[in-house]
């Protein structure tokens, strides 16, 4: 059955959002972080955002209950999903999954915009001409690549949930590609939803059902932090040529 909306969070802040800024504070070429990217924990302000949207979610009142949250198995989202949902006091299991999983970036992982120029100087061009939803470096995968295993992701969803809400904690790319694909969206209005907004961490989008479709409700919201006296944060993890 057709769930009646979607809440889509982004992670909070992490250790490796705080590692890119650095780095092009530095004007490096290389991200300085010593895990793999599904291991990169929450930052102190992270944890901060993520126990702002429990207290979101507990003065939060859809039009029917949560039926189902799910999250991708990156470390920084199922923290966020934890904390938020012990704040929240909702018991519901989290059901984690591959396919929510952020953008996976291959050759390219690592590198700054200064990085991928000095040492991939080829496929900076072949991502200007094939453009973001398209372009998939070596290794890697292009945001086409992610938006099919969103369509799955959703499928799934359909068939297991009853009646009601889903939370779903994941990456900034996704939640782009989420209202990308509900909403039916062209290539051009991605592109420029892309070009100006960069989802913050810790910000909450949701989509509702309307009239067999879907409709945005709130787009990276961030005023639950504001409330909570925390920061947001605008760190682009799933550009082209960073990671978070």
């Amino acid at each position: 059955m057709l769930p009646t909306e979607l809440i889509a969070v982004r992670h909070g802040e992490s250790e490796g959002n705080v590692a890119r800024e650095a780095a092009e504070a530095e004007q490096a070429e290389l991200i300085k972080i010593d895990q793999r990217d599904p291991d990169v924990p929450l930052s102190a302000r992270g944890r901060d955002q993520a126990e702002a949207v429990g207290r979101w979610l507990a003065g939060y009142a859809p039009g029917q209950p949560l039926a189902a949250v799910w999250s991708s198995p990156y470390v920084r989202a199922r923290q966020t999903a934890e904390i938020a949902l012990d704040v929240a006091q909702v018991a519901l299991p989290v059901r984690v999954d591959e396919r929510l999983r952020d953008r996976e970036l291959g050759v390219l992982d690592l590198l700054t915009g200064r990085g991928v120029a000095a040492r991939h100087p080829d496929e900076a061009e072949r991502r200007r001409w094939l453009g973001k939803l398209y372009y998939r470096p070596p290794g890697g995968e292009s945001w086409a690549d992610v938006a099919l295993r969103l369509r799955s992701f959703l499928v799934d969803v359909e068939r297991q949930e009853t009646r009601g809400g889903v939370l779903v904690f994941c990456h900034d790319a996704l939640i782009m590609l989420l209202r990308y694909v509900l909403e039916g969206m062209e290539e051009a209005e991605l592109l420029d939803l892309a070009r100006t907004t960069s989802v913050a961490n810790g910000s909450v989008t949701r989509i509702v059902a309307a009239d067999g479709g879907w409709t945005i409700a709130g787009f990276n919201e961030v005023d639950h932090l504001h409330a909570a006296g925390t920061t947001p944060t605008e760190h682009e993890g799933e550009t082209d040529d960073a990671r978070p």
